[in-house]
């Protein structure tokens, strides 16, 4: 067996986490270490890319322990769709806006304004977050910031830049930015010039799996690895999942649980939502793309009313599962950002709804738990609607693990569940395109036997039909709150518009 050992490093939201993976695929270390996400005026979602630095080095020292000499390659990825103004060095012109961020919902009328044409090359709808209209903000705001930056990077690029020196992006970031032509498979320059954005501010795009430059010697000290170590181009985060899982093939879709939401299935062409309630992206292999439905309230609804409520992750789970399917009448809109999939309306809000004296704070939590699981079962069926066939579901992420919740999920979204091992899946996928970088696997295809294998772990059963009726209840909801929240919110953006062509 070869000593030969590849590094996986994501630039998560709110943390970094690394894998250390052997030749075939066995891990041999890990690590992670967080930082902050910070929202210095409501709406706002930024982050300062030198603590992301720092605990990439605390996270790798972690993973390696001292096995540094053997790492062969290092790849990356990160977080979708944030903006990074730096200088020629390196050093950021301001704070890294990230997805989360609300602030470029009047920038989105210029995206509306574009040609039909122009538009349908993006095949994605016009939602807040996303580098352009981020990018157009700063434009608009902070003209200093904007005219003095040498590149919009997005987050795991940035750090790529840091440490090789080097400046580039890969397909699977770029076209989560709204300014990359999904049928051309290149930068949308026609979009860009039509937006009046700076052209030159956009890297080059070399493929996932080739190498992007290497290891800088203050950057390997700093990492404690060789000096000249080749460094991936690498992907965005949910597109080394997919890889990272052996998600490679038409016919299986993955459910990934964290901060966020997100469900994706894998087509080998590239096929544009006509309503534009869900995405589509290159994946982190050369022949495919990816559908995706996004929900931004996951976890960090959850983690919101665990706080507000003053209770233990364990209280959580105790209290919420001593109360029936349903919450005796109680509903639970989880939408404290806004949301996208499937309503891609940045204005809406949360609520609990249909309180009375016989609910508890389990009562309150047993909806929360529901109506996260709600809002899944909306975005995979805004997914089908496009076409796609998901007979069952892989399960990913850190936010997926107990068995309880995944018996909900799988109730609530009337699909059997397969759970993967592990929950850094994109760490996994960023280190196999290290692997190819360095000529250790010629393809993806060498990838595929080193994907851990998922088990069964929940399947719809009795309780299933029971939510049928708290389903039609939080829908119902929704259309009724949205009439008011206009009301009471003269100044709410307008959502995303459909888009005017068809499927292709």
């Amino acid at each position: 067996m070869s000593d030969a050992m590849l590094l996986g490093l994501d630039i998560g939201t709110g943390s970094a986490k690394v894998l250390l993976l052997g030749e075939d695929g066995g891990v041999l270390g890990q690590g992670s270490a967080p930082y902050a996400v910070r929202s210095p005026y409501p709406g706002w979602a930024e982050s300062d890319p030198s603590d992301w630095l720092a605990a990439c080095g605390e996270a790798v020292r972690q993973a390696v322990h001292g096995h540094g000499r053997n790492v062969v390659a290092l790849g990356l990825s990160g977080q979708m769709h944030g903006v990074v103004l730096t200088g020629a060095d390196s050093t950021p012109a301001r704070p890294a806006i990230l997805w989360a961020d609300a602030r470029s919902g009047p920038q989105l009328e210029l995206y509306r304004a574009l040609d039909p044409h122009l538009g349908r090359g993006l095949a994605n709808p016009y939602v807040t977050g996303m580098a352009g209209p981020s990018l157009l903000w700063v434009r608009d705001h902070e003209p200093e910031a904007y005219e003095s930056a040498r590149w919009a990077l997005q987050p795991k690029d940035w750090v790529r830049l840091v440490l090789t020196g080097e400046v580039a992006t890969e397909p699977s970031d770029a076209s989560a930015t709204l300014l990359y032509d999904l049928e051309a498979d290149a930068w949308a320059w026609q979009v860009v010039e039509a937006l009046g954005l700076r052209s030159d501010l956009l890297p080059v795009i070399v493929p996932s799996g080739k190498t992007a430059g290497t290891l800088t010697e203050t950057a390997g000290s700093h990492l404690g690895l060789r000096q000249g170590l080749p460094v991936a181009a690498g992907a965005a985060d949910t597109a080394a999942a997919a890889l990272g899982s052996g998600l490679l093939v038409p016919g299986v879709a993955q459910l990934t649980v964290g901060t966020g939401g997100q469900i994706i299935a894998v087509r080998d062409r590239p096929v544009l939502d006509s309503t534009r309630r869900t995405h589509l992206y290159r994946a982190a292999t050369p022949a495919h793309w990816y559908s995706m439905a996004a929900v931004q309230n996951v976890g960090l609804a959850l983690e919101w009313v665990r706080a507000l409520l003053g209770v233990t992750w364990d209280e959580v789970y105790k209290e919420a599962f001593s109360v029936p399917a349903g919450a005796e009448g109680l509903t639970f809109l989880p939408y404290l950002t806004g949301e996208r999939t499937p309503h891609m309306d940045p204005n809406t809000r949360g609520s609990w709804s249909g309180m009375g004296l016989h609910h508890s704070r389990a009562h309150l939590l047993r909806a929360a738990l529901e109506g996260v699981a709600f809002a899944l079962r909306e975005a995979l069926e805004a997914l089908e609607a496009t076409g796609l066939q998901v007979p069952e579901l892989r399960l990913a992420g850190g936010g997926s693990g107990l068995q309880l919740w995944r018996s909900m999920l799988a109730d609530i979204l009337r699909r059997p569940l397969f759970a993967l091992p592990e929950s850094a899946a994109s760490a996994r996928g960023a280190a196999l395109l290290a692997g190819m970088a360095c000529g250790l696997y010629s393809s993806e295809a060498d990838t595929l036997p080193l994907a851990p294998s998922s088990a069964l772990v929940a399947a719809p059963g009795e309780q299933a039909p029971k939510y049928d009726a708290a389903y039609a209840r939080y829908r119902e909801l929704y259309a009724r709150l949205q009439g008011w929240q206009a009301m009471v919110n003269p100044c709410r953006l307008p959502p995303a518009e459909p888009a005017s062509h068809p499927s292709s």
